[in-house]
């Protein structure tokens, strides 16, 4: 009898912790394993354009010798920015550029989500789904971005202008919800502002990124509630308590009789 509660409880133990494991990454439209494609192999040349073969010379400048490898996450950035996604030959020139194995730039290169493994359209449309961003509309977002655009989640559409990925936090949680497109944040968004942003970008108009709420930058919205006056000048309500012993005060009256 004990065997068999042991049983049934180690069983509802274990059932527990898958359920605690599961994450978002069983989800995620990352490649993390490689297979050989056609638009994907190490058969298809790559080399950096004359322009970006300066760039390189300036970056790997930066660093001294014995730490050139340093120079490894700039140099993939640059590589998918100049083919719109990271495939394994520009990964094996990144390695032959700064003189290691393979292997070492496909440890880099599979860790970093902000690395593409896979064709990426021209827009990448990355919409933050964290609990911030949630509670504020996110799901109402990437439903407007998926019913515009007419793709899912990892998805290239088939003019291959746009890309959605379903992203954690990015950094922008007081001006959720919040969509990266590319390197430009566009913040307090709304379904109606979302449909404007993929409008512009369907006619490769670049809207003004930032809030859409009319705010600024990240600042509370209508007037201020604190320091809504003019600072003191240095040293205010110091000087009285140094001179005279008291507690500081706003005034200026003299010393204690």
């Amino acid at each position: 009898m004990l065997t068999s509660c042991a049983s049934k409880t180690l069983a509802a133990v274990r059932g527990g912790m898958r359920a605690i494991a599961t994450s978002g990454v069983q989800r995620s439209d990352n490649l993390f394993v490689h297979r050989d494609t056609p638009e994907d192999n190490p058969n298809i040349p790559f080399e950096f354009t004359a322009e970006n073969k300066k760039r390189v010379e300036a970056i790997m400048s930066i660093y001294p010798e014995g730490h050139k490898r340093g120079a490894m996450i700039p140099l993939l950035d640059l590589a998918q920015r100049q083919y719109g996604w990271l495939p394994l030959s520009a990964m094996h020139k990144v390695a032959e550029i700064l003189d290691l194995p393979n292997m070492r730039v496909y440890e880099v290169a599979t860790f970093y989500t902000m690395f593409l493994r896979k064709p990426t359209g021209k827009y990448h449309i990355q919409v933050c789904t964290t609990t911030p961003c949630w509670l504020r509309g996110s799901d109402e977002i990437l439903e407007t971005c998926k019913q515009q655009l007419g793709v899912g989640i990892g998805e290239i559409s088939k003019d291959k202008k746009f890309t959605i990925s379903e992203v954690e936090c990015l950094g922008a949680c007081v001006n959720a919800p919040m969509v990266a497109v590319n390197d430009d944040y566009y913040e307090d968004l709304t379904a109606k502002d979302m449909q404007e942003i993929l409008r512009d970008l369907k006619a490769d108009k670049i809207s003004p990124p930032g809030p859409r709420n009319g705010r600024f930058a990240s600042e509370p919205k209508g007037n201020p509630t604190s320091l809504t006056e003019e600072p003191k000048a240095a040293g205010f309500g110091v000087q009285r308590c140094i001179e005279f012993g008291d507690e500081p005060k706003d005034d200026k009256e003299g010393p204690k009789k």
